[in-house]
């Protein structure tokens, strides 16, 4: 679709690399900052659909840099500035190769795996007699490392981690420690929301004078899963689904034709209608959680839009 942002190949000054994501492109400016460019690109079971989503970059970046902001007095993040609604700028940092998983409810791949007879997750326990989306005695960690692209993320224990050497032990209880604190504000701010904030993903790396920071998006759609909280109670005592609102609505529509991202499986046709109707979900969920008017930017020409107000703020 004409009005969506797939691909970017701008020429920045001082440009040194692009790092391009399954969503978002990175630009490395000087080997000093990161400008990331939010695209409309979606992606599920760690593939990316051919077809971008109108609004979606700018409905993450505009969620993800809204709760950097309602969060950096308990955690510090990269973030500097935001020239553009597709446009994030941000220190350079070297990010971990762990991506931190926080579950406050057994949902989504948790819930698949306790289905399948598990009942460790990356180490942690979770107790017998649970039901699906019930909630957890308390939020669990479980880490995936960082897959290369085109690989999927994989389960991974802390033990494991500190065994191999991926994150130092006083690193990795710092990210907890940061995890912990990010996902009881998050829960918070949803709770005032009417929302229910099920589990997230955040991510960080050191700055070059090595403070750990948060990086990349935050309680976002693509990196959260939320339920209305009305109701909630409801329908698990009535064995119900509940009502989310995360990308799982995408993740169930490839289920239900056929699609799970694993080999020898084609991506179902998505008409222009369903697009839209994905779009038009992205708006309800920006607006949920930031309890906010979304106000749609320009698209006439989004790549033109984007490469004039990033070039205004690099001066």
């Amino acid at each position: 679709m004409s009005n969506t942002i797939i691909d970017t190949n701008f020429n920045f000054p001082n440009q040194k690399s692009v790092y391009k994501g399954k969503v978002r492109e990175v630009y490395n400016i000087n080997d000093d900052e990161l400008v990331m460019i939010a695209t409309d690109r979606l992606s599920a079971f760690d593939v990316v659909m051919p077809k971008g989503i109108p609004y979606k970059g700018q409905i993450l970046n505009q969620i993800a840099t809204k709760m950097m902001a309602a969060t950096e007095d308990l955690v510090p993040n990269w973030l500097t500035a935001t020239p553009d609604p597709n446009v994030a700028v941000g220190h350079l940092c070297a990010p971990f190769k762990v991506e931190m998983v926080i579950r406050g409810y057994m949902s989504g791949h948790a819930a698949r795996e306790y289905k399948a007879g598990k009942r460790l997750l990356c180490g942690v326990p979770m107790p017998e007699g649970m039901k699906e989306n019930d909630k957890f005695p308390e939020p669990i960690i479980t880490p995936a490392t960082k897959a290369e692209q085109g690989d999927h993320d994989e389960d991974i224990s802390r033990e494991d981690i500190l065994r191999r050497g991926i994150v130092s032990e006083a690193d990795y209880v710092v990210l907890e420690d940061y995890t912990r604190k990010l996902f009881q504000r998050g829960s918070d701010i949803a709770a005032s929301r009417g929302l229910i904030l099920v589990d997230t993903k955040y991510e960080f790396g050191k700055t070059k004078d090595g403070q750990i920071v948060l990086i990349d998006e935050i309680h976002t759609p693509d990196s959260s899963r939320y339920f209305y909280a009305d109701g909630y109670q409801e329908r698990q005592d009535r064995g119900e689904a509940q009502k989310q609102l995360s990308k799982e609505f995408v993740r169930q529509w490839l289920i239900s034709n056929g699609f799970q991202g694993l080999e020898g499986q084609t991506v179902p046709f998505m008409s222009d209608d369903y697009i839209e109707s994905v779009s038009e979900r992205y708006i309800e969920l920006y607006e949920n959680i930031t309890g906010e008017t979304f106000v749609k930017a320009d698209v006439s020409n989004i790549q033109e839009r984007i490469e004039g107000n990033v070039l205004g703020y690099l001066g």
